[in-house]
């Protein structure tokens, strides 16, 4: 990931004496607890002090031990609600409605976090119609700890799915509960603890990676406070480099100002990268130009800018204000325009782009125009450019050093995931690895390690563990290729092998152009799709194709698969592609490929003594077209591993 943000280490008083009763912030007003199952209350109190939990009619004791802690045990309730829980001890806290169902651990990295705010064009109708009071979500803020697990969390409440409070739900999370919900008419609450960018190693506990010698010992360096503080010291100010001047902003007029005069500006074309357009390996600060006539019926009112994906950080002015930023590259462009700011006829845009590393400019293939009411106006085609900043290659950068604590192992786990441990659950939703993808072979290691984690911090070693395989990403390749994404995504398919586990093929819900797909409800669904199936024992099809066996016949290789469901097709009619075959050489070419009896032959006449396949093995796969009937994808494979 491009973006490398900095979090400071968590430090929050952990004291375990309090002076009064006190309850995790998980277990609050709105909170939905598992229907049947038992069910563990706990917090702290003076020590020795007696504790009583009424709950749906009931009493249970507690006693806080030495250091202030207690927990009691509830017993399985029904599904339903709103109840009331009272608690005292040396004082009282009511909580109320209390709703119980089932709740789903949801967790990763930002396609776990992406909220329904940020595709809100996507799922505008969603949005407006959102009225489910018993969907609800807990949102864990960001945070990391090196010193060890935490017992609960500084903030958090629990919302419900109603009008504008949706739009901060993980719009994966939320059309996953929105399928349980409407299955079996049950609330259903999401536990959300996800941040962008992050590895699978920073959300597995100590323990869990007692296997991974250097993560270990990584951890046991981490704690060492004195090393940790001397890496994020500056060196002295006679060593850096002062940070470059913008020309543009340094100079009496602004080049952003409407009183500013252009001299010496280019030509380039919106979209695209300003390295295809003449600009040699240059990062820096590029200023982006251009007069936008705007008619009168747009004049006046709200609009919205959209200004796709930019690489990496932007500002953008209109005739000469501020209309906003963002910092990093990810996020759509999507700006909203004051009513005051659009004016009949020319109207000057300005964007200020700042890029560090690869290519800088505007993303392909996104939207770019402001509207307002029915009308709009494309901004793409030619701008005028000019750079207002060259940064010199250097090493240490402008700042101070430090490493990124939420990318270290168990960063993320002793912060945002301990202090949940022991709130019962229905299962687990995983959507990650994009952190990993360099790394491909650990994951094969590191994905089996995290579950088995989390099932035994919850002690429980059948949970079920749903998961989503990696989508299709990065610019598509016509010959067949090597790819660490895919094989991430192998590694994703072998986690199968993990008991009561199950995993939701995304390969057809990828952008070329964007690590964020807009199309999170699919990948929601098919989640949803895997917990019928392994969480909920319905008797369904739940997944797309997953690779069985091949046997080689002659100059043919026949692949065998599981979850055919009603069989295999191609999804577009089209002959199957996306195989490939190789002999022994294991010099793949592209092969032909058809349905026969339930399985795939494949062949290529210039291999007459085929060994190996492998399907959809890329970053991004062309047309990975074979399906079930169901309309679920097959997962790509390979079987020269």
């Amino acid at each position: 990931m491009k973006q490398i943000v900095f979090l400071a280490l968590l430090c929050w008083a952990t004291t375990t004496t309090q002076a009064q009763l006190r309850l995790p912030k998980l277990i609050s007003d709105g909170m939905v607890l598992q229907r049947d199952a038992a069910l563990t209350v706990w917090g702290w109190d003076k020590p020795a002090e007696k504790i009583t939990v009424r709950f749906n009619g009931k009493n249970y004791k507690a006693t806080t031990d030495k250091d202030g802690k207690w927990q009691t045990k509830l017993p399985p309730t029904a599904a339903g609600g709103p109840f009331v829980m009272d608690v005292t001890g040396s004082s009282g806290i009511t909580i109320k409605d209390i709703l119980v169902g089932d709740v789903w651990f949801c967790s990763g990295q930002s396609n776990m976090v992406h909220q329904l705010d940020i595709h809100d064009v996507t799922y505008a109708d969603e949005i407006r119609t959102a009225n489910y009071p018993q969907i609800r979500q807990f949102w864990v803020p960001t945070l990391t700890s090196l010193q060890g697990p935490q017992q609960d969390l500084p903030a958090g409440q629990w919302k419900a799915a109603v009008g504008e409070a949706v739009r901060p739900f993980s719009a994966v999370a939320y059309f996953f509960a929105k399928q349980i919900h409407s299955k079996y008419n049950v609330p259903v609450g999401i536990i959300n603890a996800s941040v962008g960018g992050t590895p699978i190693e920073a959300w597995t506990s100590e323990e869990g990676l007692a296997d991974f010698s250097a993560l270990k010992a990584t951890i046991a360096k981490n704690k060492d406070t004195t090393y940790i503080n001397s890496l994020s010291r500056r060196p002295p100010s006679t060593n850096r480099p002062q940070p470059p001047v913008d020309l543009g902003t340094s100079g009496n007029t602004k080049w952003y100002d409407i009183a500013y005069t252009p001299k010496g500006w280019r030509p380039i074309n919106v979209p695209g990268y300003w390295e295809d357009q003449g600009i040699k390996e240059l990062n820096g600060v590029v200023w982006y130009r251009k007069e936008v006539n705007i008619p009168t019926s747009m004049a006046g009112k709200p609009a919205r800018a959209f200004l796709g994906r930019i690489v990496d950080a932007d500002e953008l002015y209109i005739n000469g204000k501020q209309i906003g930023r963002y910092t990093y590259m990810y996020p759509q462009r999507r700006y909203n325009v004051p009513a005051d700011m659009l004016k009949p006829g020319k109207n000057v845009f300005v964007v200020r782009v700042t890029n560090t590393a690869g290519k800088g400019g505007f993303v392909p293939d996104k939207p770019y125009y402001v509207f307002a009411g029915a009308d709009t106006v494309d901004l793409k085609g030619t701008w005028q450019y000019k750079v207002g900043t060259v940064y010199k290659p250097f090493g240490g950068g402008f700042g101070g050093g430090g490493i990124s604590a939420q990318n270290q192992p168990a960063a993320l786990y002793n912060a945002m995931i301990a202090p949940e441990v022991g709130y019962a659950l229905k299962g687990f939703c995983w959507y990650q690895g994009e952190s990993n993808a360099g790394r491909p072979q650990e994951y094969a290691a590191l994905m089996p390690a995290l579950i088995n984690d989390w099932r035994a911090r919850w002690k429980q070693s059948n949970l079920p563990f749903l998961y989503v395989q990696l989508p299709g990403f990065m610019e598509y390749n016509y010959l067949p290729s090597e790819s660490g994404w895919a094989v991430l995504r192998e590694a994703q398919l072998n986690a199968l092998s993990v008991p009561n586990t199950a995993m939701a093929v995304a390969i057809d819900l990828g952008e070329w152009n964007d690590i964020h797909p807009d199309n999170k409800k699919a990948v929601g669904e098919r989640l949803a799709l895997a917990a019928l199936k392994t969480a909920y024992h319905e008797n369904i099809v739940s997944s797309g194709p997953l690779y069985q066996s091949a046997a080689v016949d002659g100059n043919k290789i026949v692949v065998s698969f599981t979850n055919e469901g009603g069989g295999l097709i191609s999804n577009d009619g089209e002959p199957l592609g996306e195989f490939a075959i190789a002999g022994n050489d294991k010099k793949f070419v592209w092969a032909n490929a058809k349905i026969e009896g339930g399985k795939v032959v494949v062949w290529n006449d210039d291999v007459p003594a085929p060994q190996y396949v492998r399907y959809a093995w890329a970053d991004n796969p062309v047309n990975p077209n074979l399906y079930n009937k169901e309309g679920l994808p097959a997962s790509p494979f390979r079987t020269d591993k």
